[in-house]
């Protein structure tokens, strides 16, 4: 589903592909409207990886067994779909079968609890384009998502984020903001580029923490804290860009 009224966006967009100016993308994304399947029989599962790919963006549709996800993605256009192997009806490896043979060139993510090296091989071969364990990290199955659609799209990958007067390049790993030079550490410059690519939308310290810390989240840590104060001291000297959302977590807002 694409929405031709709101052309000047996109046009925006393509003149400069390599400069992101959020809240733009995030903008030009869901106007895109990008619409991604999830096929997958636990509840649970599902839920998280539904709501999630919700929160960031995407329309979703979800399929709890092999033979609707076939229906599904014959009749709908789709921009990605994350598929689990074990489905009630017809199996995830049956289900991407009868895809490919049918010539439907969706990005496909397997999601398997099956994390053996012949299991991954038989899904590639099957005609997944990618493979992910359970359990998983959702932010990583998202990049692995996005990931999937820039190549089946060949969208470029940005080299700069820009917010406001505030610009963080990706090549150079510098940041400036009104044109100052700002020194960052490794895991402050982390955190920008995390706050940077959700610019307007609320992240939670679980998220910064699995992001930038690569552990679970305890409820105890200040570690989050600590290092937000430590990236608004040299960030938000005059005008704050930093927000904290009371009992949810912290947004980049331009001044």
């Amino acid at each position: 589903m694409r929405f031709p009224g709101r052309c000047s966006a996109v046009q925006q967009f393509i003149s400069d592909p390599f400069t992101i100016n959020y809240p733009l993308a995030a903008t030009l994304f869901m106007v895109k409207n990008m619409r991604i399947l999830v096929v997958e029989d636990d509840k649970k599962i599902a839920s998280f990886v539904v709501n999630g790919l919700k929160q960031s963006g995407y329309a979703v549709d979800h399929s709890s067994d092999g033979e609707d996800a076939v229906i599904r993605a014959q009749t709908i256009a789709y921009d990605a779909a994350v598929v689990d192997l074990m489905l009630p009806k017809l199996d995830g490896l049956s289900v991407i079968q009868q895809l490919r043979s049918a010539a439907i060139r969706i990005p496909i993510l397997i999601l398997s609890a099956k994390a053996s090296v012949d299991d991954r091989v038989r899904g590639l071969q099957a005609g997944g384009d990618d493979y992910l364990t359970k359990p998983f990290a959702f932010s990583e199955l998202l990049a692995r998502v996005q990931a999937l659609i820039r190549r089946s799209t060949h969208a470029a990958e940005p080299t700069r984020l820009v917010v406001g007067d505030l610009t963080l390049d990706l090549l150079s790993r510098e940041v400036h903001r009104s044109g100052e030079k700002i020194e960052l550490q490794p895991r402050e410059f982390a955190l920008l580029e995390y706050l940077l690519r959700h610019a307007s939308r609320p992240v939670t310290k679980t998220m910064i923490l699995e992001h930038i810390f690569d552990y679970s989240f305890d409820p105890q840590t200040n570690v989050v804290d600590v290092l937000v104060h430590r990236l608004r001291a040299k960030v938000d000297r005059d005008k704050a860009m930093i927000h904290t959302i009371r009992g949810v977590g912290y947004v980049l807002r331009p001044a």
